[in-house]
């Protein structure tokens, strides 16, 4: 049986962040041998670079919508990077970055398959809308633009609005406390919409993984996996840009999530997002991450 092949693509941008640090995580990841460490797995790995990033920066012009234009750029040049990755048979590896490229992942793969799907886990439900922010921080607001709740030429990046159908998303791991990202009223109103908190994921990460592969498989022709370092507790991994410390998963569990997520025969692309490598000066839990992340996603694709 020919090994798995993955492109890596490497999105060094915040511009959608809160502030600057995950543009470095690309490079981080690698200098910590994402890359070989994946192809140890047995995966047949091909780096690709990366896309032209952007660094965050203080956006007074447009308090509710920070730094639109940027992560559109980014958000573009993903797209078309994952859609070459998908036209040469790939499953693309995306390594952000903030939380806005995945939009780019996602309409980068429907340009081959409109069924394309999405598992989402992250720390944050991202529902939040330009016209309900306190923040403007566009990512998080990534699930309100996918569902076209939120109205900005991101939800729109494919074309049309919106980019996925409630039936072809599925969120895992976000927590409820989060009042900006959080809106238990849009759930509520969307009864096909799948969504799985975080404290309910700790009591069963890879059952509820496999059950999310199931749905998505039964109407996507192509998954796409979000992985937001912060659905993982701070408190055992310090990583995330935006520290969420007693809520989400152990980083055990998150691997294991992962992994369940990936085996999806009709796994597509992985995104990996929202490491900021100025935490970890001395690259332990950047090293714990990239090893936990290899591992799942190489035992993952062989199987």
């Amino acid at each position: 049986m020919p090994a798995p092949r993955v492109a890596v693509i490497g999105v060094p941008s915040s511009a959608g962040a809160h502030h600057a640090g995950q543009d470095l995580a690309p490079a981080a990841l690698r200098a910590h041998g994402f890359v070989d460490r994946l192809a140890a797995t047995g995966v047949e790995v091909e780096d690709r670079g990366d896309v032209a990033g952007a660094v965050f920066a203080v956006d007074h012009d447009q308090p509710s919508q920070r730094n639109l234009g940027a992560v559109l750029r980014v958000a573009r040049a993903v797209a078309g990077a994952v859609a070459d990755a998908r036209r040469a048979g790939l499953v693309a590896v995306v390594l952000g970055g903030d939380c806005t490229i995945t939009l780019g992942v996602v309409t980068g793969v429907q340009r081959a398959d409109a069924t394309a799907g999405l598992a989402y886990f992250d720390g944050d439900a991202d529902l939040s809308t330009p016209a309900l922010t306190r923040s403007g921080i566009l990512d998080s607001m990534g699930i309100a633009h996918l569902l076209g709740l939120a109205d900005t030429e991101l939800a729109r990046l494919g074309g049309t609005s919106p980019i996925l159908d409630d039936d072809h998303l599925v969120m895992l791991g976000y927590d409820e406390g989060d009042p900006d990202a959080f809106d238990a009223s849009v759930l509520a109103a969307r009864p096909r919409l799948r969504h799985v908190p975080d404290h309910e994921l700790r009591a069963n990460p890879a059952g509820i993984a496999r059950q999310a592969v199931a749905a998505l498989a039964a109407v996507a022709g192509s998954i796409v996996v979000h992985f937001d370092v912060d659905a993982v507790d701070s408190g055992d991994l310090p990583l995330g840009n935006f520290p969420h410390y007693g809520t989400g998963v152990r980083l055990d569990a998150a691997g294991d999530v992962l992994r369940e997520l990936c085996a999806a025969p009709a796994l597509a692309a992985v995104v990996l997002t929202e490491v900021n490598p100025t935490y970890d000066p001395g690259g332990t839990q950047t090293a714990r991450y990239v090893e936990t992340v290899t591992r799942s996603l190489g035992t993952a694709l062989r199987s």
